[in-house]
C-alpha cells in the first residue's frame, strides 16, 4: 500500500468519526425530544458529498455506538435493523449525489423540494422497518406496533422533510465548496 492510499484511507476515516460524532452529540442533545433528530440528514448530507460507502458507514458507526449506549434500552434485533436502516439515508444520498447534474443548484425550489420527499420517504422506510423489528422482537402483532407507532412516525417524517428540504442544500454547499475535491 502507498502513502497516497493511507493518506486517503486516513482522511476518509476522519471525516466519517467527525461526522459520527456530530451526529451522536446531537441525539444525546435532542434525547427529550422524541423521533426528532438532525442525524438521518447529517448521515443523506455525507452520503450526498461523499459517496454512498461513506454515508453508509457513517450511518452504521453512529448506530453501533448510539444503539448500544442508547437511554431507551438496547435489543440487539433493534440495534442490527436501526444500523442497516440508518446506512440507508447514507447509500441513498450517495446515489442522488452522483446522479444529479452537475448544475443541479439552479433550482433551489425544485431542489429542496426533491430533498424534501427524500427525507419524507428515507424516514418512512426507517421508521416501517424498525417497527416491524421491534414488533416481531416483542411478539407485538406488526399491525398493533406499526398503529400505535403513527404519531411518532408522523413526527419522525414531518421534521425530516422539513429538516431536509431547508437544510441540505446549505449543508452540501459549505461541504462541497471546503471538502468535496479532498475525497476522490
Amino acid at each position: 500500500m502507498d502513502n497516497t492510499s493511507i493518506m486517503l484511507g486516513g482522511k476518509k476515516a476522519g471525516l466519517i468519526a467527525v461526522t459520527v460524532a456530530a451526529c451522536l452529540g446531537s441525539n444525546y442533545a435532542l434525547i427529550g425530544v422524541p423521533n426528532f433528530k438532525i442525524m438521518d440528514l447529517l448521515v443523506f448530507v455525507s452520503g450526498f458529498v461523499f459517496g454512498p460507502l461513506i454515508g453508509a458507514s457513517t450511518g452504521i458507526l453512529i448506530w453501533a455506538v448510539y444503539g448500544v449506549l442508547n437511554p431507551y434500552g438496547f435489543v440487539p434485533q433493534i440495534w442490527i435493523a436501526t444500523m442497516l436502516s440508518e446506512s440507508i439515508y447514507g447509500v441513498m444520498g450517495g446515489l442522488l449525489g452522483m446522479l444529479l447534474p452537475a448544475g443541479f443548484y439552479s433550482n433551489k425550489t425544485g431542489l429542496g423540494m426533491l430533498f424534501g420527499a427524500m427525507g419524507f420517504l428515507l424516514t418512512l422506510i426507517y421508521d416501517l422497518i424498525t417497527n416491524i423489528v421491534f414488533a416481531l422482537t416483542s411478539n407485538i402483532p406488526i399491525i398493533v406496533a406499526l398503529i400505535a407507532g403513527v404519531p411518532f412516525m408522523i413526527i419522525h417524517e414531518a421534521s425530516n422533510a422539513a429538516l431536509f428540504g431547508v437544510c441540505s442544500i446549505p449543508l452540501i454547499t459549505v461541504l462541497e465548496r471546503n471538502y468535496r475535491g479532498m475525497i476522490p
